[in-house]
């Protein structure tokens, strides 16, 4: 019997990410098992939201002394799965040796946000690849957060795999048993 796929032969890896030409920041390069995702600059909602994201971790960070939060940051799992989340907040002690030589990440970092993009296929790269990658990988906690919904899907890592803990809406306060005393308004994040 003969097959009509080339097996493993055809797979993106971070060694092809280097070749890719410097668009200053307009293009977003990702490898999902082996697949290249390309996405424009995001809507300046998604990176108010972002920056919102970061901005109460950072100051929950600071009181902490825990670890720290970092936005869009190169997150190299494997040669095949390379991606840039929007937002990711790691530990002291994984950030510790969890960075290569260029500065990314080759660590798991305990919690990845991502912010919804529209489109059903960088929604569903989100709700559904990325959710597997992560799992695999041992993130602890996922948040995709949908800015037009003004609303927030909290995925907590359980018997082996990230599974939806809740969905909060505008009027919700996110926590988090993974960051003790952090406390933030959902509706604050999207203003």
């Amino acid at each position: 019997m003969v097959s009509n796929t080339v097996p493993n032969a055809l797979k993106w890896t971070t060694r092809d990410l280097t070749i890719m030409p410097d668009d200053g920041g307009w293009v977003r390069h990702e490898i999902i098992d082996g697949e290249l995702y390309v996405t424009r600059a995001p809507h300046i909602q998604h990176q108010g939201a972002s920056g919102n994201f970061h901005f109460e971790l950072e100051a929950w960070s600071r009181k902490t002394q825990l670890g720290k939060p970092y936005q869009v940051p190169g997150v190299i799992f494997t040669p095949t799965d390379a991606v840039i989340p929007d937002v990711v907040w790691i530990s002291h002690d994984r950030l510790a040796n969890g960075l290569d030589e260029s500065g990314h990440l080759i660590v798991a970092p305990e919690l990845i946000i991502e912010i919804l993009s529209p489109g059903e296929q960088n929604q569903q790269r989100d709700r559904e690849l990325k959710l597997k990658l992560y799992s695999r990988h041992g993130v602890q906690e996922y948040w995709i957060a949908d800015w037009q919904q003004q609303a927030i899907a909290v995925y907590r890592h359980r018997e082996g795999m990230l599974q939806l803990e809740t969905t909060l809406l505008a009027n919700d306060t996110l926590t988090s048993p993974l960051l003790p005393g952090f406390s933030t308004s959902v509706a604050m994040l999207f203003q």
